[in-house]
């Protein structure tokens, strides 16, 4: 620590004894009365008294001898207090404010430096005043200083030691660094009207070290004796429109230029101008033209004045003059002419003449407008024109019965002939048509839609002609449908085709109308109304029929004609092939062929059945016969061939497809085992009815029938009878026992054959096979199970009917009479009676034989459960309680289905039912209790068998609400901390104890006493955040946070840590919402609102700025420690741009820009001036507007005024100067928000052509270029006309080659030399001359290449002078 001893000790080894230095810094140190140093021979000691924060560093301790030498170094650091702070420097000093910058200390007293302290004083006075205190940061702004006072700055730095020593500053004097400017010069006034006049002046030549903020425009009336400021907003321009002006009044005007330093003295008054419009006469008329010509007359047009001299236009006059003569005749009547056509008459034919055209207002007559060229009074042959009219351009709809009227206006001298007439040669019969000289018109009466189409107009002249058509839609019903095409026809329908109108009645075909007719009926029917597309197939139609047909198209407008077919259309077909094709017999010579009829006959009798033959190894068909029945006997077969036959039927629709023999055949006599033709394989017959079984076999056998192996002989009710084609099988009666299998045996010497035969008799069913399954019996169900019938009387079981009764009783009752199953659940029986059951099986047929179960017994093979046991009452409340209970210990033989709860109130006397549903659970919550009432429970156990026994009745419970103490705050935690205050914030309790939370308590505890001390008034607060005060600065504290409610106070809850109290530093922030980080667009006259939330602490200082600007002084500002606003009434385009906030405190510095964009009318363009003047004409130049109001520039607008003359008027061309007179011209930007205003050319321009004699400027005398490389010179040259130049070179004129070339510019003249080499140096001249003289210039060009080789001849002396030349 500073003023102490320190001590540093050290032993040392070696022999012979070494000698031992103490160094500090490279310097040895002695003994001294501060610094005593003590050596033995292998130790020594350096005490250092009364230590200061410089005696700290390091020591070197060096032992040296012959064998070598070693080092040790100590470092020392001295606690002390901070040395002073490094370059102090004063910047940005104003009248009010400047900003102060430091460095760290070089010694920062062995101890990090925790803050600064900056202090101020008055040179005149002795008192130092605290500026700042735990200054974080190197940088301070020190602002509220006297304007004019002479200040002095010093700064300390602070570690945990104290206050170190002051740094300190120069005097400063606050003063700012500018003044206010000079005054602006003599303002001028141009643009008077009678209630305003635009004021124009010049900057000032000074601005006093401050950039103009606005000027201040002040004007009097000649009448009056007071100034009066024109301006609210600020003005930057140097031009001003001041408005609200009184009639024939006479003012001067002012300007004062304002800086940051203030306001300038004002400028020289201007002279007194009077409020009046100013008139002049108008200018000439614009484009003046001929239209028109005969032999005696000439028509003109031209259009209005573009300036019209301030005042209406109140005539025209035209004037005539023959082109030799300088007399002119006015044409125009006396009283005037006010249109901007007139037609002049009575002129010589084929007569030239020269028309000039003059506008008059009450100033008098304009200049005139000379029309162009001279024009001649003859006739004009005009080619035929047609101008058809906007409607008759597009399609002409119009409906049908109405009238139409096609007007054409048209042109052509002589009168054209005029031709109607109809694309595809139409009729125009109906058409009525009138045709004069200057138009035409075709009318129609009560169009249909036949009157639709193109209509066609020529005209022809001798000139030429010229055709134009008008498309003309008549909107009717639609024509016919074309092309009805019958596409298919079957047995029962008809398919139809046919194409859309050839007219359409000028409206989309929304669908179709197909209709039918019988040929015996007159009237069509619909069969579809609404087809949409080309084709239908009309069906269900009768098969033979014949029938009409027709379609009809429908648009918006109705049904239109209908097409029909030509004749009637039979409804039918070819037939189907034949059925099957059987051989009948077969022998060597012929063939017997059978078959049966087609399926279907096509709607047209069977006509006959063709048989063809085909033999092998033949492709061809022979037809052999036509035959009408269904039987063929083919003769004349050559035997052992083999054939092929196939079958067609015929009606008159036309041939079937042939139907063949399934194999081929050979003609040859055959030995045939018998087959049988079984056409099905199981035969049914009612009971009760003659059951005949008839088999078809071939060839002729002997028949044996069996059934169950045993052959069946005729009795009483079995009769057999056999033919060569058939075996017949007939029992009369049939019973049920009568079905079954049985078998046909057939022999003859080919074989035998046997096939099985299945009898179903149908009849009722028999009974279902048993027994009749019982199981799932208890005291009041059971359930039934069986097997379907082993006879179901040929047709399957429907259903089933199930029966019962008791034992005791002879009447059976059905159970169910419907069941589709195979089981059944009986419910409803009797507790302890015996049942039967029995189930009858029912088919189609009827009800069938009954089946009957043993009896048995209907009781339960289970009881009841035994009671629940330990049934308790927990979460009570005041109108509910939870009961619980465990389950029983034995449930009786069958699952618990559920619980039944009960309870009973102490002034009561019955059990009541606590659960309406079933309860499967261990617990029930009791509602609906009585608040203060007492009640007791009990649970029983349900099963199957029943309700149980129930438990014991608990105690009695009373229905209230249970309250405690609450519960501990939830996460309270720290919000904020200052030197003094901690702010900190809590939920509420999770559990409130049951009643409404009061109050809150907060406790702090500080780390040195750890007492605990309350910090909320004893009644507690009810918020649930809290900022504890006057606590003690670096000190520790621990805080607690306790619920109280009517029960009292509750369990407490720690705010975790411990918290140092200090002053809190954070960074300033600033928070701009999405709108505000995009463009923010505004109209002008409104108001700009911008509010920005502010953090930080300490409290931020905030600036608002402006990026190429300053904020204008009307803005208001507001800026708290939360947020800042800046608010700007009335904006106008000079409030845009980016606004810039910054916010700064000792932790930093935050900056955010706002982007703001005015929608209003552009600023004055820039840099306005000449870049060309001749005799009659003038180029000008300028840039876009600094500000173009938030809006595209749409275009710029000149203005020109002569020196004679007061009044801006607006130029197409600067073309059309006069030669020697004085012009004013001024140029206006365009936006979408309206115009700028005007900026005007610094000086008058005289229209004359520019004269300057030739001159020329070489950038230097000599230029040098090394052989090989490429030079280029540049020469500046001036002079108007442009002068002619010419090169030469040693005095000879330049030749150019590739190489070597001069090329020239408006303003320079270059020469070029690519690869140089020596022959390339000499003196080259250039020569400018016009009509004005002509100047010389002349340039030397050195070429740099190596010396060339030596002469061998060269005496000494030759050989030094060339050696000193060289060097």
């Amino acid at each position: 620590m500073a003023g102490e001893i320190f001590k540093l000790e050290a032993s040392v080894t070696g022999r012979p004894i070494p000698s031992l230095v103490w160094t500090k810094e490279g310097k040895e140190l002695e003994d001294t009365g501060k610094l005593e140093i003590k050596t033995s021979d292998f130790h020594t000691t350096l005490i250092n008294k009364d230590s200061l924060r410089r005696d700290g560093g390091a020591f070197t301790l060096t032992a040296s001898n012959p064998g070598g030498f070693a080092k040790f170094t100590f470092n020392v650091k001295v606690l002390d207090r901070p040395g002073p702070p490094d370059s102090l420097t004063v910047t940005d000093i104003t009248a009010e404010k400047c900003v102060l910058n430091w460095l760290h200390p070089a010694h920062d007293g062995g101890a990090k430096i925790e803050y600064f302290i900056i202090q101020r004083r008055e040179t005149s006075r002795l008192a130092w005043t605290n500026v700042a205190t735990d200054l974080q940061a190197n940088r301070f702004k020190v602002t509220k200083l006297l304007k004019g006072n002479e200040y002095i700055f010093r700064v300390m730095a602070v570690n945990k030691y104290g206050v170190g020593e002051p740094v300190e500053s120069v005097p400063v004097i606050c003063t700012n660094p500018y003044v206010p400017s000079d005054p602006p010069s003599q303002p001028e006034v141009t643009t008077i009207t009678k209630d305003s006049m635009v004021v124009c002046w010049e900057r000032p030549e000074h601005d006093g070290g401050s950039r103009i903020n606005t000027y201040i425009i002040e004007r009097r009336d000649k009448t009056g004796l007071r100034w009066v400021k024109c301006n609210k907003r600020t003005v930057t321009d140097l031009r001003y429109k001041v408005s609200g002006l009184t009639l024939g009044h006479e003012y001067e005007f002012r300007i004062f230029a304002e800086n940051n330093a203030g306001l300038s003295q004002p400028s020289p008054s201007s002279p007194f101008y009077k409020a009046v419009d100013t008139i002049f006469q108008p200018g000439p008329p614009g484009n003046p033209r001929v239209l028109d010509s005969t032999k005696s007359s000439i028509t003109l047009a031209w259009n209005k004045p573009v300036y019209d001299g301030g005042s209406e236009i109140t005539g025209y006059i035209v004037e005539t003059c023959l082109p030799e003569e300088d007399e002119w005749t006015i044409q125009t009547p006396r009283k005037g002419w006010t249109a901007t056509s007139f037609t002049i008459t009575n002129l010589k034919e084929n007569q030239d003449y020269k028309i000039n055209i003059c506008a008059t207002n009450c100033e008098g007559v304009g200049e005139p407008a000379a029309v162009p060229g001279t024009p001649k009074a003859e006739d004009r042959l005009l080619p035929p024109e047609i101008e058809l009219g906007a409607e008759l351009r597009k399609v002409v709809c119009i409906r049908a019965c109405s009238t139409l009227r096609l007007f054409v206006p048209i042109k052509g001298r002589p009168a054209p002939e005029v031709k109607w007439s109809r694309e595809h040669g139409g009729s125009l019969d109906r058409a009525n048509i009138e045709i004069t000289p200057s138009f035409t018109t075709l009318q129609i009466d009560n169009v249909d839609r036949f009157d639709g189409g193109k209509y066609m107009l020529t005209i022809e002249n001798p000139s030429g002609s010229k055709t134009a058509f008008v498309n003309v839609r008549v909107l009717d019903t639609p024509g016919a449908p074309q092309n009805l095409i019958i596409k298919e026809v079957t047995k029962d329908s008809v398919s139809l085709v046919w194409d859309a109108p050839l007219i359409d009645g000028g409206s989309r075909v929304r669908n179709y109308i197909v209709e039918k007719r019988e040929s015996t009926r007159k009237a069509y029917s619909t069969v579809c109304a609404s087809c949409h597309k080309s084709s239908w197939k009309i069906g269900e139609l009768e098969e033979g029929k014949l029938y009409s047909f027709r379609i009809l198209a429908e648009n918006e407008f109705g049904i239109g004609l209908p097409v029909e077919t030509l004749e009637p259309i039979k409804v039918s077909e070819k037939p189907l092939p034949p059925g099957k094709v059987s051989l009948l017999e077969i022998t060597s010579t012929t063939v017997t062929l059978t078959w049966e009829k087609p399926d279907h006959d096509g709607g047209s009798r069977i006509t006959g059945y063709i048989v063809e033959m085909q033999g092998k190894g033949s492709d061809k068909w022979t037809q052999v016969m036509v035959v009408k029945s269904n039987e063929a006997h083919v003769t004349g077969l050559t035997q052992g061939e083999e054939y092929n036959f196939r079958i067609s039927a015929t009606n008159e629709k036309g041939v079937s497809d042939p139907r063949p023999l399934s194999v081929p055949v050979v003609a040859k006599d055959l030995t045939i085992s018998p087959t049988f033709k079984l056409l099905f394989s199981t035969f049914s017959v009612l009971a009760g009815d003659d059951l005949k079984i008839d088999i078809p076999y071939a060839p002729v056998p002997t028949i044996h029938w069996l059934k169950d192996g045993h052959e069946i002989t005729e009795a009483a009710r079995i009769e057999i009878h056999n033919t060569n084609f058939t075996a017949c099988l007939i029992c009369k009666e049939a019973i049920r026992v009568d079905g079954g299998q049985y078998t046909i045996l057939v022999k003859n010497v080919g074989g035998e054959k046997s096939v099985n035969i299945n009898v179903k008799v149908l009849d009722r069913p028999g009974p279902p096979e048993g027994p009749i399954s019982i199981y799932g019996v208890t005291n009041e169900k059971c359930s039934i199970s069986w097997k379907p019938p082993l006879q179901d009387g040929g047709s399957d079981v429907s259903h089933y009917i199930v029966e019962r009764r008791e034992t005791s009783r002879l009447v059976w009752t059905v159970v169910e009479s419907k069941v589709q199953t195979l089981n059944l659940k009986i419910t409803k029986l009797l507790p302890g009676n015996e049942y039967i059951f029995r189930v009858i099986p029912v088919n189609k047929y009827g009800v069938g034989e009954p089946l009957e179960s043993d009896p048995m017994i209907a009781r339960n093979p289970f009881v009841a459960p035994s009671p629940p046991t330990e049934v308790e009452v927990s979460t009570i409340t005041k109108d509910s309680m939870v009961v619980t209970w465990e389950r029983p210990s034995n449930d009786g033989g069958n699952p618990i289905q559920g619980y039944v709860v009960e309870k009973r109130d102490k002034d009561g006397v019955r059990w009541t039912r606590c659960n309406k549903r079933n309860v499967s659970e261990l617990r029930f919550r009791v509602t609906g209790l009585l608040e203060n009432h007492s009640y007791e429970f009990r649970v029983s156990a349900e099963n199957a068998a029943g309700v149980g026994t129930p438990s014991k009745a608990t105690i009695y419970y009373k229905a209230l609400d249970p309250i405690f103490k609450p519960g501990p705050p939830n996460n309270p935690k720290v919000l904020d901390t200052s030197r003094s205050t901690v702010t900190l914030t809590w939920g509420k309790p999770i559990y409130d104890g049951g009643c409404e939370i009061q109050a809150y308590i907060v406790e702090a505890c500080n780390g040195a006493s750890d007492e605990w001390f309350m910090c909320t008034p004893p009644t507690g607060i009810t918020e649930t955040t809290f900022t504890a005060k006057k606590l003690l600065e670096k000190h520790e504290y621990q805080f607690r946070v306790c619920a109280i409610n009517k029960v009292g106070v509750g369990e407490h809850a720690d705010v975790p840590g411990k918290i140092l109290l200090e002053e809190k530093l954070e960074p300033p922030d600033l928070e701009l919402d999405a709108d505000m980080r995009k463009m923010i667009n505004i109209r002008a006259a409104c108001t700009l609102r911008l509010f920005v939330p502010v953090r930080g602490r300490p409290a931020p200082e905030i600036k608002w700025g402006k990026a190429e600007g300053e904020i204008k002084e009307t803005a208001q500002i507001d800026n708290t420690g939360n947020y800042a606003s800046l608010v700007i009434e009335n904006v106008d385009r000079f409030d845009s741009g980016k606004y810039t906030l910054t916010a700064e405190n000792a932790s930093g510095v935050k900056s955010v820009f706002i982007s703001v964009r005015v929608l209003d009318s552009p600023s004055p363009p820039t840099n306005f001036m000449v870049k060309e003047i001749t005799k009659n004409s003038v180029t000008l130049t300028w840039e876009p507007p600094l500000l173009d109001g938030g809006s595209k520039i749409k275009h710029y607008i000149v203005e020109k005024r002569e020196s004679t003359r007061k009044v801006y008027s607006p130029i197409t061309t600067l073309a059309s100067l006069l030669q020697g007179e004085e012009y004013q011209f001024r140029v206006v930007a365009v936006n979408d928000k309206g115009k700028s205003d005007p900026r005007q050319l610094a000086h008058s321009v005289v229209a004359k052509d520019l004269t300057i004699e030739p001159s020329v400027r070489p950038k230097a005398s000599t230029y040098s270029v090394q052989v090989g490389y490429d030079l280029k010179i540049e020469v500046p040259i001036a002079g108007h006309p442009k002068p002619t130049i010419t090169w030469t070179k040693d005095g000879t004129a330049l030749k150019q080659t590739t190489r070597v070339n001069v090329t020239d510019s408006a303003h320079h003249t270059t020469l070029t030399i690519k690869d140089a080499t020596r022959e390339d140096g000499g003196m080259y001249s250039i020569n400018v001359a016009n009509s004005l003289g002509s100047k010389d210039a002349t340039v030397e060009v050195i070429t740099l290449d190596k010396p060339g080789r030596m002469p061998s001849t060269s005496s000494e002396s030759e050989l030094r002078t060339m050696q000193d030349s060289v060097m």
